[in-house]
């Protein structure tokens, strides 16, 4: 196997464990908490989740990376470590001076940008849990530059192992400091707080300090020393602010699109939020195990590539992953969508009406599920040579694309709309990215054989999965979508066998 393909492997293993421990996190959310509660909860994080997302946690850690990775090619360690310090204490600083700011503001931010829709009341309670999670905000200006750190120096475990125990923290808030009666698990009482909202908020900074725990054998084990340097002048810090001015308003696009789904939403009948976020995880699953994991373990490789001058490979390496992808996602997702009913009932305790239009809205979600694999190496193709235009011209064409077809699509077809709205929003964005990307580098986005079997294996394992669900009858529902789920994957299998294989060479 190829270096990249082992660290894809590798980080989707723990991924999987991550997504697991998701499920459970928001099975508790949904059974301690009703959809009106947990509207307020998740719109309270868009705000401090969008200053995140800016600094260390998105923007800064993908222009970071290439520049770090290069630094390590050319001058060492000891100059890369010299490189992230100063990166360090500059991220720490701005996302400090900008949370104080958010605090001063949140009650406006609530009422007039997140949630224009909610009574006062959600509003006054959803600007306090904003304020109480920007300590998580601050934890994870550190944490993200440590995992982008490690990652640039091809480290993947500790990082891979981050997310779970983020999710941990979460578990803790929600089955212990939230509920009022202490939360029975078979033989065992767990003792209760009754700390509400609030518990989960304080399990979400359990959560980011966890994050940052686990990954700090990594910087002892590549000998990585802080010190309190701040130097503006230095030519990679230079750098990492020139890549990352147009990221940052690349991701402040993408912040954007959460905050507006939400608005939207806020305007729907209560439990909407809650509905769209469900949603999304739910798609954010396999989109993590196939897109996310495969792509952070391809942008190291492909700045290594670029530094070498090595064309002909970089545009072979972008080529067999977006094959990889295209043949994994089509199928996953037209399983999903026949099967994916039944298996939020079980998983997600809310009435009836309510799980029916999540089902809908998580169908929704995944028809855009190849497009969201795409765009994560539409964009770190481009990082990799170092230009962080082009990228930020898909985001501003994205959230244009998302802000009219939400105001059309979300009128027809409410909370579907919406989440048909991101499908077409983002599958759009990646497109435009990779014809661009291919005007430089002829070749990286063929594909049309692959597309071709990939439809066959994913139309055949859906035939066969809905056939199984639907009559046979003499299997309890959840052992017949499981059923499905396996011989539907089982009959698609054939017609990707070789981009199964090509995995393996990335």
């Amino acid at each position: 196997m190829s270096r990249i393909s082992r660290a894809s492997l590798l980080i989707a293993f723990f991924f999987a464990i991550d997504k697991v421990i998701g499920f459970v996190r928001q099975a508790l959310f949904s059974r301690v908490f009703s959809p009106n509660e947990l509207d307020i909860f998740l719109t309270s994080n868009n705000i401090p989740d969008l200053l995140s997302a800016l600094i260390s946690g998105g923007a800064l850690s993908v222009a970071f990376i290439p520049v770090l990775a290069a630094t390590l090619e050319k001058e060492g360690r000891l100059a890369a470590w010299a490189l992230f310090t100063r990166v360090l204490n500059l991220a720490f600083l701005t996302t400090a001076a900008i949370a104080a700011v958010i605090i001063l503001m949140a009650e406006p931010l609530v009422s007039h940008v997140t949630a224009p829709g909610f009574d006062p009341a959600k509003q006054a309670l959803t600007a306090e849990l904003m304020r109480l999670d920007l300590a998580a905000i601050l934890i994870f200006s550190v944490s993200g530059l440590v995992m982008a750190g490690l990652q640039a120096n091809q480290h993947f475990l500790l990082p891979a192992l981050a997310p779970a125990f983020y999710n941990l923290g979460q578990i803790f808030g929600a089955a212990v400091l939230a509920p009022k009666d202490g939360l029975t698990l078979g033989p065992l009482t767990l003792p209760a707080f009754g700390l509400g909202l609030h518990g989960l908020v304080y399990g979400v900074i359990l959560g980011a300090l966890l994050h940052l725990g686990i990954q700090l054998p990594g910087l002892l084990r590549y000998q990585f020393h802080w010190s309190p340097a701040l130097d503006w002048k230095h030519p990679g810090v230079r750098q990492v602010l020139r890549l990352m001015g147009p990221r940052v308003i690349s991701m402040f696009c993408l912040q954007v699109y959460f905050v507006t789904r939400d608005n939207f939403a806020s305007h729907l009948p209560s439990g909407s939020v809650t509905v769209l976020n469900y949603g999304w995880f739910v798609m954010q699953v396999p989109e993590t195990l196939i897109g996310t994991a495969i792509a952070i373990a391809l942008l190291p490789s492909l700045a290594e590539q670029i530094a070498r001058g090595e064309r002909a490979e970089f545009t072979q390496t972008v080529n067999r992953t977006l094959r990889v992808m295209l043949a994994m996602t089509l199928p996953a997702a037209a399983l999903l969508m026949v099967g994916i009913d039944p298996l939020l009932r079980a998983a997600f305790d809310f009435p009836a009406a309510q799980s029916e239009l999540l089902a809908w809205a998580t169908r929704a979600f995944l028809a855009g599920l190849f497009g969201h694999a795409w765009l994560e190496v539409a964009t770190r193709s481009f990082y990799a040579h170092q230009n962080a235009v082009t990228p930020l011209m898909g985001s501003i064409l994205q959230i244009g694309l998302y802000f009219a077809l939400a105001a059309g699509l979300s009128a027809l077809w409410g909370v579907v709309g919406l989440a048909l709205a991101d499908t077409l929003a983002f599958s759009g964005q990646a497109l435009v990215l990779l014809v661009v990307l291919t005007r430089r580098f002829p070749g990286a986005l063929e594909v049309r054989s692959t597309l071709g079997r990939a439809v066959c294996g994913a139309a055949l394992g859906a035939l066969l999965a809905v056939g199984i669900v639907q009559y046979a009858v003499f299997a309890p529902v959840l052992l017949r979508v499981l059923a499905a789920l396996a011989l539907g994957g089982l009959a698609a299998l054939p017609w990707i066998w070789a981009e199964v294989k090509l995995l393996v060479k990335l």
